[in-house]
């Protein structure tokens, strides 16, 4: 994803935005003047874009910020737009990021009426399918204004729907070192390397007899497995990437209604299911390296390197530049007094409360008894392949065994599995649902009501 449109990009939007507003009359709400003005923003015209520039800004009205911000971005009218920001705002900011961190910290300034069809208008242009995410007509519970393009269209990060699956001895491709993604339920056990997900994102399958879609944001480092069969829906929800992003996290949706889904708490925020109540259950999931899984889990089945899309699965080949950077591709507000934005940690769900803990706690595999509200747990980990997986305790104080797959406590060896923790007696602890993920997008989403462990 990118934050810049490419300049043969841009000048086709300004065609099909030429050609839009030939064909389409205006709607007579709220008010025709503003949107008529908002359209010439978008003209294939330097002049109708300058005289649009002109009416917002001796209107003075900070209404309409939302729109230059969004405008800027693809314009090139960067410059005037800048200045005319600067003056209907008093703020001395510049530049497409500056402005998109100044209006997520300005919840109190709203777009005009009819700015979410204008915003709709502009993104449709650049591809007709966004039309199915966007409009005046569509409920949200998240700021329109926020909702940015990723730099991609519709599906243009492919997901991945029930891939083929080979036995682990024949994926050759596989080296010890790669990391994939874990699952086991029911006694059925995949992998899905994160060199071949990097190019996908979204994993929808049937694990155990479960549907299930892998929600992998790799913006924000996390990759979360939700249910997919929900009330009210005979077969199970099909995920895919819409190309938008809001604070840096990807927006998934779902084919049967085109909602969009906050991909970091399994929620709609865009579109018919808003406000239906809805939120995806999570279940455990866990990176670790291919030798580690496979060892520990050695009847596993793996995705298979031929996908049928055109990729270079090579590790790294995707996204390398911006796991190795400390900085984020897209802006969003990061609050850095304790870890930087970029830092990993594991995020604990479905235990009634938010917590997550800094992954460097587990530097040279560690286990960590803690509590997550009501809930005591304990935390298993080693932080060089970003694993760690949590459990129920009840209480019991557990230390390291001669290896982070065999825990102790008061004299008893407990075997660590996928599902549970397992004494010699029989007793068992039931694992916890939990991910990776960057620091920005777990405190962005639940640092205001969560707790962070480890201090």
């Amino acid at each position: 994803m990118t934050p810049r449109m490419p300049l043969r990009a841009f000048r086709f939007v300004l065609l099909l935005v030429a050609a839009f507003a030939a064909a389409a009359p205006l709607r007579a709400e709220p008010d025709p003047v503003l949107i008529d003005q908002a359209y010439k923003l978008f003209s294939s015209s330097t002049e109708e874009r300058d005289q649009s520039i002109t009416f917002f800004t001796a209107r003075g009205e900070l209404d309409a910020a939302p729109l230059f911000i969004m405008a800027m971005r693809f314009l090139p009218e960067g410059q005037e737009i800048d200045a005319s920001l600067r003056q209907i705002t008093g703020e001395e900011k510049s530049g497409w990021v500056e402005w998109m961190l100044w209006q997520e910290g300005r919840p109190d300034i709203e777009p005009f009426d009819g700015f979410a069809e204008v915003h709709a208008l502009a993104h449709s242009l650049i591809d007709p399918h966004f039309q199915l995410f966007l409009g005046y007509d569509k409920k949200h519970e998240i700021r329109i204004e926020e909702i940015v393009w990723g730099g991609i269209s519709k599906d243009g990060i492919p997901a991945l729907t029930k891939p083929k699956l080979l036995d682990a001895d024949k994926a050759a491709y596989l080296n010890d070192e790669d990391l994939v993604f874990g699952i086991a339920i029911n006694g059925d056990a995949r992998a899905y390397p994160l060199r071949i997900l990097d190019w996908h994102e979204m994993l929808n399958d049937t694990i155990g007899g479960v549907d299930l879609s892998l929600a992998y944001c790799t913006l924000c480092g996390s990759g979360i497995l939700f249910e997919t069969k929900i009330d009210d829906f005979d077969e199970p929800l099909i995920f895919g990437s819409s190309g938008f992003l809001y604070r840096s996290n990807k927006l998934m949706y779902d084919t049967a209604t085109n909602s969009l889904w906050n991909q970091f708490t399994g929620r709609p925020v865009v579109g018919q299911l808003t406000g239906s109540g809805i939120e995806l259950k999570t279940r455990p999931v866990v990176i670790t390296s291919w030798g580690d899984w496979r060892r520990d889990n050695p009847d596993t089945k793996v995705a298979d390197i031929e996908t049928g899309y055109p990729r270079n699965y090579a590790p790294g080949a995707a996204y390398a530049p911006y796991f190795d950077s400390p900085d984020l591709m897209f802006p969003t507000i990061v609050d850095e007094s304790e870890l930087k934005q970029k830092d990993y940690v594991f995020a604990l769900r479905s235990a009634g409360t938010e917590k997550a803990w800094p992954l460097q706690l587990f530097e040279g595999g560690a286990v960590i008894n803690d509590r997550a509200g009501a809930v005591e747990l304990v935390l298993v980990g080693d932080a060089a392949t970003r694993t760690v997986r949590a459990y129920r305790s009840d209480g019991i104080a557990f230390e390291k065994g001669a290896s982070l797959t065999e825990l102790t406590a008061d004299g008893a060896s407990w075997q660590v599995t996928e599902a549970e923790l397992v004494a010699a007696d029989g007793r068992t602890l039931t694992r916890l649902p939990g991910h990776i993920a960057y620091w920005f997008a777990w405190n962005g989403y639940f640092g205001d009501e969560g707790e962070l462990g480890g201090r």
